[in-house]
């Protein structure tokens, strides 16, 4: 048994380092679009939708491709749209089922995806919808079930969740290397056939790194997990945090109001109002935090989708259709976004920054977490203006720094996102919460498409229409403020519950 208990610490960091590889090489692949969809524009997909023009007063003959690049606009749209969107069924399997059976799903979604993609050809175009959108909701379930891990190292949880975020960002450049591959003459079918074998090493990891249902937080002594040399704990996580809150409220009942509150931030409400159980998701959905924290979310994800998704049309007007100068800009985007998974830590950081410290009297955990969030969430909203400011600018050289703030950005926009819903709200709806605001901001993330129609209409000059979601970019600080204020806010209120005692005290 001792010998069990000595793995658990391995067993662990196995976990771990396979979770970080899995996010980093295979989850979030899509996002590298603009790389494959260079590749394909090579490879002769929907290109009986180019057709030959002529000027007025000139006999020159030009290709007009904005057929094609729409369709190419089109596929990512769908994709990343199931993408966020099915993140809410997602999340209720996730919570209902466990972990077992969402990854067996999630692996075999990636699996047909890949071999959609290996089977298609510039015939056979149309295989490209489906086979894009099966490997982004996949890869989106291998990095929801992976985020759990965090639970596994305590200190460093959000660490770890923006960590795997960042790499799930990172994971884009995979469609690089494809390119590069492709351009040393190996084909897409070999390629994608290659990821798709990885997928045993993936239904391997369920099984033997990951538990059935979930990991719980705190981790409880003795936890154990996956196939061990001892009978596995089982817990059930809405129980297990359910009695712990009661323990702790009924140790500390002033404290586990304040936890309460910092949970369930609605105004108006006070600590003496609180109930003592946890709150329920519908409490948890209605709050003002979930609704800013949408918004945060929602707000900075169309600007970037809208920016991946019309990358390729851009660079190309840009470099006035020189394909090698766009196939340098192409290859330095994606480049970039190999960096997500340095960058992201540094969020988690600033939100991990005060673990390990004494808290003020009568702060709780959830309210330190919260106060700790507040220049993450500054931070990443400040990122996504430069990003956007930077991309809005004509100029071609000016867009190295566009891709290097689009990767710090996003990797601080994901990664916080998780880390915030995490912290903010009781783990046992954590799955639903995440696939709620990822399904809702999915909802607005289509008026992509209109943008992308609205561009089209504007003879390709994306420029009003950058300069309309720069302005929008700044609602997203609203979520910042809200959270500083209503952290104040209970700092006042614990002063003024200290306060009574010693005024019953002087009287």
């Amino acid at each position: 048994m001792l010998g069990c208990e000595s793995g658990s610490g391995l067993r662990y960091r196995l976990t771990f380092v396979s979770g970080l590889l899995e996010c980093l090489c295979f989850a979030g692949v899509v996002f590298g679009w603009a790389s494959l969809a260079f590749v394909l524009k090579a490879d002769g997909y929907f290109s009986d939708l180019c057709v030959n023009t002529t000027e007025s007063n000139s006999t020159l003959l030009n290709t007009d491709c904005s057929g094609q690049d729409e369709q190419f606009s089109l596929i990512f749209t769908i994709a990343s749209f199931l993408n966020n969107f099915l993140t809410l069924p997602n999340g209720f399997i996730f919570d209902h089922f466990g972990t077992l059976a969402t990854r067996f799903m999630g692996i075999t979604l990636y699996t047909t995806g890949t071999l959609l993609m290996a089977a298609s050809s510039a015939v056979l175009s149309s295989l490209l919808f489906p086979a894009l959108s099966l490997i982004a909701v996949g890869g989106i379930l291998m990095l929801m079930t992976n985020m759990q891990v965090g639970n596994l190292f305590g200190t460093h949880r959000s660490t770890i969740i923006t960590l795997y975020n960042g790499a799930f960002d990172s994971s884009s450049a995979i469609f690089f290397i494809i390119k590069v591959l492709f351009e040393g003459g190996i084909s897409l079918r070999l390629s994608f056939l290659v990821i798709s074998a990885c997928s045993v090493i993936h239904f391997l990891r369920t099984i033997f790194l990951m538990p059935i249902t979930h990991i719980p937080h705190p981790i409880p002594e003795g936890y154990t997990y996956g196939v061990s040399c001892g009978k596995s704990s089982s817990y059930n996580v809405e129980e297990y945090e359910s009695s712990r809150a009661v323990e702790e409220s009924g140790g500390a009942k002033g404290r586990g109001q304040m936890d309460k509150l910092s949970s369930q931030p609605q105004d108006g409400l006070r600590s003496r109002d609180i109930p003592e159980e946890e709150p329920n998701f519908r409490s948890c959905f209605l709050s003002w935090f979930f609704f800013w924290h949408l918004l945060w979310l929602s707000v900075m994800q169309l600007r970037h989708y809208l920016f991946i998704g019309t990358l390729n049309p851009m660079l190309n007007r840009l470099a006035n259709q020189d394909p090698t100068l766009v196939s340098q800009y192409t290859n330095a985007f994606a480049f970039t976004q190999l960096c997500g998974v340095l960058c992201a830590p540094w969020n988690g950081l600033l939100m991990d920054r005060h673990k390990g410290k004494p808290l003020p009297s009568g702060m709780t955990e959830r309210e330190a977490d919260l106060r700790s969030a507040v220049l993450s969430l500054f931070l990443t909203s400040l990122q996504c203006l430069l990003f956007s400011i930077c991309a809005t600018s004509p100029l071609l050289p000016l867009q190295y720094l566009t891709f290097i703030l689009q990767v710090v950005n996003r990797s601080f926009l994901y990664g916080g996102n998780a880390a915030f819903i995490s912290i903010a709200f009781p783990g046992q709806h954590f799955g639903k919460l995440y696939g709620l605001v990822m399904s809702l901001s999915a909802v607005v993330s289509l008026l992509q498409y209109p943008c992308f129609a609205l561009v089209k209409a504007l003879d390709g000059d994306p420029l009003y229409v950058n300069i309309a979601l720069t302005l929008l970019t700044l609602v997203a600080f609203i979520h910042p403020v809200y959270v500083y204020f209503h952290c104040r806010r209970l700092a006042n209120e614990r002063e003024t519950f200290s306060d009574i005692p010693l005024r019953e005290a002087n009287f």
